[in-house]
């Protein structure tokens, strides 16, 4: 009896663990702290989903490194940690870690590897430069290429950046392309080592017309391919505005010419929910199946652009369902607190 008592003792002792609760839905923000211009992408090689971003809440949009996030299912995100750093893994770039994009490549060996392209402040050139790391895993390490592959202006361009790059991989033909631009939007199709453009394919792709209101183009351009379409989004007003937004158009061709949407907006701020400025986008396609979704960033709204603390630099990183009409056009993105719910099945990888 006296082993009883002792025992049930012992037990009453123990700490209370409560189980953490089951997440319905990601919730927006999906990522802690402050994250901007997200790219997606789901690995192949490890049958997980990740998020590279720029870093923020520096002031000046001064973010040196880049970090990347993790998930099995869209909801539960982990921090796998900096995996590059500017300033000390980049010799020629010195800071402003800016809006990467990142391909997975199947190797002849039936190995991958994964290319981060991303925008830095050129030292020597004393100006924004797209670069490019290596690796093979989707958390690195990465290796930078040691030199930038983007840094002038595309010919007839009189302003704007090299930054804002969108890498994508046409499922046509197989080649792949990059696209930059803050300003404008060029395209160019890179070389087999996916580390230089093929000379003289660039091409100045920038969507003409509209307004703030619409589609006047900005930067951030994004390219994917749906059923036979080449389908081209990019963010509108500047970025510490609540007002900047997502617009797109589309093209029978990877490097247009670009016809843009009857209804061109993607998403856009809702004031009524404290949603402001969600924009600078990426897309993902679940493999094998015509299930999207778009990863976006939004303004904090204690960081208004441009009272009280703003311009911009203090965003946020979410994720929504991407619905699409019979006739091919995108249906206006609602943006939500909620998020997404779990991915359910499994996800078919590709050859």
């Amino acid at each position: 009896m006296k082993k009883i008592l002792l025992a049930a003792m012992l037990l009453l002792s123990l700490p209370i663990t409560a189980k953490e609760p089951v997440k319905k839905t990601s919730g927006n923000p999906i990522l802690p702290e402050f994250h901007a211009d997200p790219e997606v992408m789901y690995s192949n090689q490890t049958g997980k989903f990740y998020i590279y971003s720029t870093t923020d809440g520096a002031p000046g949009w001064g973010g040196y490194y880049f970090t990347v996030f993790s998930s099995p299912d869209l909801v539960n995100w982990k921090h796998e940690g900096i995996m590059l750093d500017l300033q000390t893994q980049v010799s020629w770039a010195s800071g402003n870690a800016w809006a990467p994009c990142i391909e997975e490549v199947k190797q002849k060996d039936g190995s991958y590897k994964y290319y981060f392209y991303f925008s830095g402040h050129d030292v020597k050139r004393d100006r924004k430069s797209i670069g490019v790391a290596v690796a093979d895993s989707p958390t690195g390490p990465f290796v930078d290429f040691g030199q930038p592959i983007v840094y002038d202006l595309p010919e007839g361009v009189r302003g704007g950046q090299q930054i804002d790059v969108d890498v994508f991989t046409d499922p046509v033909s197989g080649k792949h392309y990059l696209y930059w631009g803050n300003g404008y939007m060029a395209g160019a199709e890179l070389s087999d080592d996916m580390t230089s453009i093929v000379p003289g394919t660039t091409k100045v792709l920038t969507p003409q017309g509209g307004s703030l209101k619409d589609y006047a183009f900005r930067e951030g351009a994004y390219v994917f391919y749906r059923n036979g379409k080449y389908y081209f989004h990019w963010s509108v007003d500047d970025t510490g505005s609540p007002n900047y937004h997502v617009a797109y158009g589309t093209s029978d061709s990877p490097l247009g010419p670009i016809t843009v949407a009857e209804k061109p907006i993607v998403l856009i701020q809702d004031a009524g929910k404290e949603i402001y400025g969600p924009a600078h986008n990426s897309v993902l396609q679940i493999p094998g199946r015509d299930e999207w979704y778009i990863v976006y960033h939004r303004i904090n709204k204690g960081y208004l652009f441009p009272k009280p603390n703003g311009p911009g630099f203090h965003r946020q990183v979410c994720i929504d369902r991407m619905y699409f009409n019979e006739d091919g056009t995108i249906k206006q993105v609602i943006p939500t607190r909620e998020g997404v719910a779990p991915l359910k099945g499994k996800v078919k990888k590709q050859k």
